[in-house]
């Protein structure tokens, strides 16, 4: 039964088919094949009413629409599988169900390929390109095995053989490679997404949140990149020169790109970096964003980012404002007149930066005479922040605007630069006065 459901259809088997198309049997399949595509979007409708808000827009199996994700094409290719099963036994030879499958496997790996690739890279620009790809490929290649000119051209394929070193390949089992490598590859990235949304919904820190996904991402990665070279009838043994290879390579050319993946995997386990620190790296300063296995994106108050290589946090010095805490001290300056009575101004300002939403009790702020300046006498206010994320400008504007309306209530001037000018009087007109 399952050679009859997977090889192809001959000459006369399609002409019958359209001379059957009126039959009884014939609109029975007919209609037991569209029955299973309605069953099969039913329950993808209903599964993703349910399951598609936790998983989100980037979900593999349900994509953005009901036909959009994994899940309607393989319930779809499940029910006309079992159709052409159980039509044997009622007397109907499976026909319309042999042409349904092949298009159903080409849709399930249209549908696998473009999904996974979506989540893992959703900004590539090369991802509609390759979508289009797969799907022209999976296409062609689903009405060629209908028609049945697959067999036959894939025979052409394997007799076009050539020699690469001591290995013998063919174009056959060249595309066969291929194609071997890019579903073991889109099956590689969607256990890794699914790995990296387990990681990200769990309690652990989220620095090693992201060095467990990178970790295991390359690992799905190498192991798959072994598989369909194997799959590709390429001898591994003779990996070990081109290995060696690399190894030069990296250790001259491209040893900067080495050691920046390096110092990702160190600053993500070590975790003197973390995402949301408030760091200061190279005159740039900013919040870490996202940590990359080449590199650390560093977001400034201002919406700028700043992309800073792995290694240049490991080798130079870099200021992080929250490794150890969080909170951060803040300050700001202001001029009273000499003759103000600090003694009682003091704890009034105190008392107003203490009402300041973002301003803690503890520690507490705090006055300093900071300066005997030449109009008049300078007070440093200092206080503290628990969230330097959200940038130190507006706090420091609302203790500003609350000291302001604080001495403007009491009567405090504050002073502003004056200058006493002497005029010295002209030689002829003093000596005239004095005469």
């Amino acid at each position: 039964m399952k050679n009859n459901l997977t090889r192809p259809m001959s000459v006369a088997e399609l002409e019958a088919l359209g001379a059957s198309f009126q039959k009884p049997a014939a609109l029975t399949e007919l209609a037991l094949v569209l029955a299973s595509l309605a069953l099969a979007w039913l329950a993808a409708s209903w599964l993703r009413r349910r399951h598609a808000a936790d998983l989100g827009p980037l979900s593999v199996l349900f994509g953005a629409g009901v036909t959009d994700g994994l899940l309607f094409p393989l319930l779809a290719l499940g029910l006309c599988w079992s159709a052409g099963h159980l039509l044997p036994l009622i007397g109907v030879p499976p026909t319309y169900v042999r042409l349904a499958i092949p298009l159903l496997m080409s849709l399930v790996l249209i549908r696998l390929t473009v999904r996974v690739l979506t989540a893992a890279l959703p900004a590539s620009g090369l991802l509609r390109l390759v979508g289009r790809v797969v799907s022209w490929t999976a296409w062609a290649a689903s009405v060629l095995w209908v028609l049945g000119l697959l067999p036959g051209l894939l025979d052409d394929l394997d007799d076009v053989q050539f020699h690469l070193g001591t290995t013998q390949l063919s174009l056959l089992g060249l595309f066969s490679g291929l194609l071997t490598a890019l579903i073991v590859l889109v099956i590689a990235l969607w256990i890794a997404q699914v790995i990296e949304a387990r990681l990200m919904q769990s309690q652990l820190d989220l620095s090693l949140k992201k060095m467990a996904s990178n970790a295991s991402k390359a690992a799905l990665l190498f192991v798959g990149l072994l598989v369909a070279l194997q799959a590709a009838g390429i001898n591994l043994a003779a990996l070990g020169v081109l290995g060696g290879a690399v190894g030069v390579g990296i250790g001259f050319g491209l040893q900067k790109l080495a050691s920046n993946y390096v110092s990702g995997f160190v600053i993500l386990a070590e975790r003197s970096l973390r995402i949301g620190d408030m760091v200061k790296v190279d005159g740039f300063e900013g919040r870490i964003s996202d940590i990359k296995t080449r590199y650390t994106v560093v977001r400034a108050l201002g919406g700028r980012e700043s992309i800073v290589p792995n290694e240049m946090l490991i080798t130079q010095r870099v200021e992080n404002a929250t490794l150890a805490d969080s909170r951060l001290s803040v300050s700001t300056a202001v001029q009273v007149g000499y003759g103000t009575d600090l003694d009682a101004l003091v704890p009034r300002l105190l008392e107003v930066m203490r009402a300041v939403p973002r301003v803690l009790a503890d520690p507490g702020p705090s006055v300093a005479l900071s300066n005997f300046a030449a109009d008049g006498l300078e007070l440093t206010l200092y206080f503290w922040i628990a969230d330097p994320h959200n940038g130190q400008g507006g706090v420091r504007s609302d203790v500003n605007f609350a000291v302001l309306r604080l001495l403007n209530g009491l009567g405090v001037d504050i002073p502003y630069p004056q200058r006493v000018v002497h005029q010295a009087a002209a030689p002829g007109g003093a000596a005239t006065q004095s005469g």
